[in-house]
Protein backbone atom coordinates (compact mmCIF):
# COMPACT_ATOMS: atom_id res chain seq x y z
CA UNK A 1 0.00 0.00 0.00
CA UNK A 2 0.88 3.53 -0.99
CA UNK A 3 1.95 5.97 2.04
CA UNK A 4 -1.18 8.49 2.69
CA UNK A 5 2.27 11.33 1.57
CA UNK A 6 5.28 10.81 0.45
CA UNK A 7 8.51 12.90 -0.21
CA UNK A 8 10.24 14.05 -3.37
CA UNK A 9 13.80 15.44 -3.38
CA UNK A 10 15.58 17.36 -6.21
CA UNK A 11 18.43 19.10 -5.49
CA UNK A 12 17.40 22.35 -3.75
CA UNK A 13 13.32 21.70 -3.96
CA UNK A 14 11.55 18.84 -1.89
CA UNK A 15 7.83 18.31 -3.07
CA UNK A 16 5.54 16.97 0.02
CA UNK A 17 2.81 15.18 -1.70
CA UNK A 18 -0.78 14.28 -0.31
CA UNK A 19 -1.53 11.03 -1.68
CA UNK A 20 -5.21 10.09 -0.89
CA UNK A 21 -6.90 10.63 -4.35
CA UNK A 22 -9.19 8.79 -4.65
CA UNK A 23 -10.20 10.94 -1.13
CA UNK A 24 -9.67 13.69 -3.08
CA UNK A 25 -6.70 13.84 -0.89
CA UNK A 26 -9.02 14.47 2.62
CA UNK A 27 -7.33 14.66 5.96
CA UNK A 28 -7.61 11.29 7.85
CA UNK A 29 -5.30 10.44 10.77
CA UNK A 30 -3.26 8.25 8.83
CA UNK A 31 -2.57 11.17 5.89
CA UNK A 32 -1.84 13.76 8.36
CA UNK A 33 0.58 11.59 10.69
CA UNK A 34 2.18 10.30 7.17
CA UNK A 35 2.90 14.13 6.38
CA UNK A 36 4.38 14.43 9.77
CA UNK A 37 6.43 11.57 8.87
CA UNK A 38 7.57 13.44 5.68
CA UNK A 39 8.44 16.39 7.90
CA UNK A 40 10.45 14.14 10.44
CA UNK A 41 12.50 13.06 6.91
CA UNK A 42 13.19 16.93 6.03
CA UNK A 43 14.00 17.60 9.85
CA UNK A 44 16.84 14.84 9.98
CA UNK A 45 18.08 16.29 6.61
CA UNK A 46 21.75 17.44 6.89
CA UNK A 47 21.73 19.93 4.31
CA UNK A 48 17.78 21.03 3.79
CA UNK A 49 16.45 22.09 0.69
CA UNK A 50 15.44 25.47 -0.08
CA UNK A 51 12.27 25.32 -1.17
CA UNK A 52 9.78 22.74 -0.10
CA UNK A 53 6.39 22.51 -2.11
CA UNK A 54 3.33 21.00 -1.37
CA UNK A 55 0.54 19.55 -3.49
CA UNK A 56 -1.68 16.65 -4.04
CA UNK A 57 -2.10 13.74 -6.00
CA UNK A 58 -4.18 13.40 -8.36
CA UNK A 59 -6.63 16.72 -8.99
CA UNK A 60 -7.42 18.04 -5.74
CA UNK A 61 -5.42 19.64 -3.39
CA UNK A 62 -7.35 18.78 -0.55
CA UNK A 63 -10.74 18.38 0.46
CA UNK A 64 -10.66 18.88 3.78
CA UNK A 65 -11.47 17.07 6.98
CA UNK A 66 -12.36 13.21 5.91
CA UNK A 67 -15.95 13.31 7.26
CA UNK A 68 -15.94 9.62 8.40
CA UNK A 69 -13.40 9.82 10.70
CA UNK A 70 -15.13 13.07 12.58
CA UNK A 71 -18.73 11.76 12.49
CA UNK A 72 -18.66 10.53 16.71
CA UNK A 73 -20.17 6.65 16.37
CA UNK A 74 -17.50 4.83 18.16
CA UNK A 75 -14.30 7.04 19.50
CA UNK A 76 -15.16 10.51 20.10
CA UNK A 77 -11.67 11.46 20.91
CA UNK A 78 -10.82 11.14 16.81
CA UNK A 79 -12.01 14.90 16.12
CA UNK A 80 -10.00 15.97 18.36
CA UNK A 81 -6.90 13.97 17.74
CA UNK A 82 -7.67 14.68 14.03
CA UNK A 83 -7.37 18.52 14.84
CA UNK A 84 -4.22 18.54 16.87
CA UNK A 85 -2.57 16.60 14.48
CA UNK A 86 -3.61 18.93 11.58
CA UNK A 87 -2.76 21.91 14.29
CA UNK A 88 0.81 20.76 14.28
CA UNK A 89 1.45 20.30 10.77
CA UNK A 90 0.64 23.65 10.01
CA UNK A 91 2.99 24.76 12.63
CA UNK A 92 5.90 22.54 11.14
CA UNK A 93 4.94 23.78 7.82
CA UNK A 94 5.18 27.26 9.02
CA UNK A 95 8.61 26.96 10.73
CA UNK A 96 10.40 24.92 8.45
CA UNK A 97 13.09 27.05 6.88
CA UNK A 98 13.03 26.39 3.66
CA UNK A 99 10.33 28.85 1.31
CA UNK A 100 6.98 26.50 0.96
CA UNK A 101 5.35 26.72 -1.88
CA UNK A 102 1.45 25.41 -2.30
CA UNK A 103 1.09 23.72 -5.65
CA UNK A 104 -2.69 24.24 -5.65
CA UNK A 105 -4.19 22.01 -8.53
CA UNK A 106 -7.54 21.66 -7.62
CA UNK A 107 -9.74 21.94 -4.50
CA UNK A 108 -8.65 23.11 -1.78
CA UNK A 109 -11.77 22.82 0.94
CA UNK A 110 -11.87 23.60 5.25
CA UNK A 111 -8.02 22.76 6.01
CA UNK A 112 -6.99 22.22 2.73
CA UNK A 113 -7.49 25.64 2.09
CA UNK A 114 -6.19 26.51 5.49
CA UNK A 115 -2.55 24.35 4.42
CA UNK A 116 -1.80 26.44 1.52
CA UNK A 117 -2.81 29.62 3.20
CA UNK A 118 0.10 27.86 5.92
CA UNK A 119 2.90 28.53 3.21
CA UNK A 120 4.37 31.40 2.40
CA UNK A 121 3.31 31.41 -1.48
CA UNK A 122 0.79 29.61 -2.62
CA UNK A 123 -0.03 29.32 -6.81
CA UNK A 124 -3.43 27.56 -8.53
CA UNK A 125 -5.52 27.94 -11.36
CA UNK A 126 -8.70 30.33 -12.05
CA UNK A 127 -11.35 27.26 -12.06
CA UNK A 128 -10.20 25.98 -8.73
CA UNK A 129 -12.17 25.41 -6.11
CA UNK A 130 -11.26 26.91 -2.51
CA UNK A 131 -12.66 28.18 0.56
CA UNK A 132 -13.97 27.37 4.47
CA UNK A 133 -17.59 25.83 4.03
CA UNK A 134 -17.22 24.79 7.83
CA UNK A 135 -19.86 27.62 9.16
CA UNK A 136 -22.31 25.75 6.59
CA UNK A 137 -21.53 22.73 8.14
CA UNK A 138 -22.17 23.51 11.26
CA UNK A 139 -17.98 23.76 12.18
CA UNK A 140 -16.05 26.20 13.81
CA UNK A 141 -13.07 26.83 11.17
CA UNK A 142 -10.86 27.66 14.17
CA UNK A 143 -7.37 25.80 13.31
CA UNK A 144 -7.01 27.54 10.01
CA UNK A 145 -8.45 31.11 11.09
CA UNK A 146 -5.15 32.03 12.47
CA UNK A 147 -2.82 31.14 9.15
CA UNK A 148 -6.06 33.69 7.24
CA UNK A 149 -6.06 36.22 9.62
CA UNK A 150 -2.33 36.37 8.83
CA UNK A 151 -2.39 36.23 5.21
CA UNK A 152 -5.53 38.17 4.12
CA UNK A 153 -6.28 40.40 7.63
CA UNK A 154 -8.77 40.41 10.36
CA UNK A 155 -11.69 42.28 8.03
CA UNK A 156 -11.06 40.22 5.02
CA UNK A 157 -10.75 37.22 7.30
CA UNK A 158 -14.15 37.68 9.13
CA UNK A 159 -15.90 38.23 5.51
CA UNK A 160 -14.80 34.56 4.27
CA UNK A 161 -14.72 32.83 7.65
CA UNK A 162 -18.64 33.88 8.42
CA UNK A 163 -19.98 33.83 5.12
CA UNK A 164 -18.42 30.36 4.58
CA UNK A 165 -19.08 28.81 0.93
CA UNK A 166 -16.51 28.27 -1.81
CA UNK A 167 -15.17 30.52 -4.84
CA UNK A 168 -12.72 29.90 -7.76
CA UNK A 169 -9.34 30.34 -7.92
CA UNK A 170 -9.55 33.31 -9.47
CA UNK A 171 -11.43 35.10 -6.74
CA UNK A 172 -9.47 33.28 -3.76
CA UNK A 173 -6.47 35.36 -5.86
CA UNK A 174 -8.53 38.60 -5.50
CA UNK A 175 -8.70 38.02 -1.83
CA UNK A 176 -5.29 37.24 -1.57
CA UNK A 177 -6.39 33.42 -0.30
CA UNK A 178 -3.72 32.39 -2.87
CA UNK A 179 -0.75 34.20 -4.53
CA UNK A 180 -1.51 34.01 -7.82
CA UNK A 181 -4.38 32.24 -10.15
CA UNK A 182 -3.36 30.92 -13.78
CA UNK A 183 -5.16 30.88 -16.38
CA UNK A 184 -5.87 26.93 -16.83
CA UNK A 185 -4.77 23.90 -15.11
CA UNK A 186 -2.26 23.08 -17.99
CA UNK A 187 -0.46 26.06 -17.03
CA UNK A 188 0.05 25.27 -13.27
CA UNK A 189 3.01 23.24 -13.17
CA UNK A 190 5.13 25.52 -15.51
CA UNK A 191 4.18 28.47 -13.00
CA UNK A 192 5.12 26.00 -10.23
CA UNK A 193 8.24 25.27 -11.34
CA UNK A 194 9.17 28.55 -12.61
CA UNK A 195 7.97 30.23 -9.22
CA UNK A 196 10.17 26.94 -7.63
CA UNK A 197 13.47 27.51 -9.42
CA UNK A 198 13.68 31.56 -9.10
CA UNK A 199 13.04 30.94 -5.15
CA UNK A 200 15.68 28.10 -4.87
CA UNK A 201 18.54 31.00 -7.00
CA UNK A 202 18.03 32.88 -3.15
CA UNK A 203 20.72 32.62 -0.94
CA UNK A 204 19.66 30.08 1.45
CA UNK A 205 21.15 31.45 4.89
CA UNK A 206 18.90 34.48 3.98
CA UNK A 207 15.93 33.21 2.79
CA UNK A 208 15.78 31.21 6.07
CA UNK A 209 16.53 34.19 7.96
CA UNK A 210 14.08 36.02 6.05
CA UNK A 211 11.19 34.02 6.73
CA UNK A 212 12.07 33.46 10.59
CA UNK A 213 11.85 36.99 11.61
CA UNK A 214 8.90 37.47 9.40
CA UNK A 215 8.09 34.20 11.41
CA UNK A 216 8.15 36.60 14.72
CA UNK A 217 6.78 39.47 13.54
CA UNK A 218 3.17 37.87 13.03
CA UNK A 219 3.49 35.88 15.44
CA UNK A 220 3.59 32.14 13.42
CA UNK A 221 5.55 30.82 16.47
CA UNK A 222 2.47 30.49 18.93
CA UNK A 223 2.02 27.02 19.22
CA UNK A 224 -0.19 27.29 21.58
CA UNK A 225 -2.83 29.72 19.82
CA UNK A 226 -3.15 26.55 17.61
CA UNK A 227 -3.71 23.99 19.51
CA UNK A 228 -6.44 25.85 21.77
CA UNK A 229 -8.38 26.75 18.51
CA UNK A 230 -7.84 22.86 17.64
CA UNK A 231 -10.04 21.81 21.16
CA UNK A 232 -12.18 25.04 20.27
CA UNK A 233 -12.86 23.01 16.76
CA UNK A 234 -13.33 20.15 18.51
CA UNK A 235 -16.27 20.96 21.09
CA UNK A 236 -18.03 22.33 18.32
CA UNK A 237 -17.64 19.23 15.90
CA UNK A 238 -19.12 17.11 19.15
CA UNK A 239 -22.43 18.99 19.53
CA UNK A 240 -25.82 17.11 17.75
CA UNK A 241 -26.11 20.22 15.22
CA UNK A 242 -22.74 19.77 13.90
CA UNK A 243 -23.14 16.08 13.81
CA UNK A 244 -26.62 15.93 12.29
CA UNK A 245 -24.84 17.99 9.26
CA UNK A 246 -21.86 15.86 9.26
CA UNK A 247 -24.26 12.93 8.71
CA UNK A 248 -26.91 14.59 6.73
CA UNK A 249 -24.06 15.62 4.55
CA UNK A 250 -22.68 12.24 4.15
CA UNK A 251 -26.19 10.88 2.72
Amino acid sequence: MEPQAHLETNDTIATLVLNRPDAHNAMSIGMLNAAHECMDKLDAMDTKPTVLVITGAGRSFCAGMDLKEVIIDEDPTIPRQLLETLARLTHRIRLFPAVTLARVNGAAIGGGCGLSTVCDISITHEDAKLGFPEVDLGLCPAVVAPWLVRKIGAGKARQVLLTGGLMSGARAAEFGIVTHAVESREQLDEAVSGAASALATGGPDALRATKSLLNTLDGSEDLDILLEAAALSASVLSTEDAQNRLKSRRK
